[in-house]
């Protein structure tokens, strides 16, 4: 066993080859990988990243753990309540990986976003702001930057949205496209989230797997969204594998409308056919609608 004052990155690591080659890992060492949303998915992904042996980050979160977060956050404890997350979470992955090279940053991460994507060339998208998202994809267009995220589903999923690919707001047609940022609206912003939800009930079998009065409340603003341990870690850990794979330089299958894994039936989902879906968005609309007028 190796003592802690006798790390060293060869060792934590040596056990990584064959997943990857030693090329490989020295790529992982010297990645610089930027994770907005230090919380659910983006905590998950940054413990993993960090145990591969990537050996740079940037992150960002302005909240503090909160019992609410003990659910699926895997930095949150009871000594952490009411602590900065970006704070505990450089503590946490230094205590995992002491050669870290890493940059915090808070509220302002926004103002500083060209900066950030002139050192990071990957970038990972926990956060749960739609308006921050759709800026953080313009800029990552602007400096050609691979963005890796995941939908709002019950189940675990991820997509991988590259330089030459369509922005999500203009994929799934969010009412904000060739708007300024500062003329963002609340409503606007929630078109845009029902579209984004719209899509996930779609193309993946979400739908089944909750329950209709609970949806109909989500929907209707009565209850924050549900997350699950098993569904938010299986996800950050989906994106720490695009994320090897982007730092590595594999080519990859995922695609910028990505895909769902259905653990209980042991299945991945794919985007359905346009004339399938088609069909199938007519019920959604009138399954969302009616879900949420009973919440009402």
């Amino acid at each position: 066993m190796t003592a802690t004052g006798s790390f060293t990155y060869a060792e934590m690591t040596r056990r990584n080859i064959g997943f990857v080659s030693e090329v490989e890992q020295g790529r992982l060492r010297a990645g610089r990988v930027f994770v907005c949303g230090a919380g659910g998915m983006g905590g998950a992904c940054l413990q993993t990243l960090a145990r591969a042996g990537v050996g740079a980050f940037e992150f960002a979160d302005f909240d503090t753990f909160e019992v609410s977060n003990l659910n699926r956050q895997v930095f949150a404890s009871i000594p952490d309540l009411g602590q900065s997350k970006v704070e505990v979470t450089a503590r946490r992955l230094r205590e995992i990986h002491p050669d870290l090279v890493l940059t915090l940053h808070g509220r302002d991460w926004l103002t500083s976003i060209d900066d950030i994507l002139t050192r990071c060339r990957v970038v990972v998208n926990g956060m749960d702001d739609l308006g921050a998202g759709i800026q953080l994809y313009r800029a990552a267009r602007a400096h050609g930057t691979t963005v890796i995220d995941a939908y709002p589903s019950t189940l675990p999923s991820v997509f991988v949205v590259r330089p030459g690919d369509p922005r999500p707001e203009e994929r799934l047609g969010f009412p904000t496209c060739g708007v300024p940022p500062e003329r963002f609206t609340p409503e606007m912003l929630e078109a845009c989230r029902r579209l984004e939800l719209e899509w996930v009930l779609v193309h993946s079998s979400t739908a089944e797997t909750i329950d209709t009065t609970i949806a109909g409340e989500i929907l209707s603003g009565k209850r924050p969204r549900i997350s699950f341990a098993p569904m938010v870690i299986t996800t950050g850990n989906l994106m720490a594998y695009e994320v090897v794979g982007a730092l590595c330089g594999r080519p990859g299958r995922t695609d910028c409308r990505g895909w769902f894994l259905d653990p209980a039936r042991g299945r991945i989902e794919r985007p359905r056919a346009a004339p399938v879906a088609a069909l199938r968005r007519a019920f959604v609309r009138r399954w969302m609608q009616e879900a949420a007028n009973a919440a009402r």
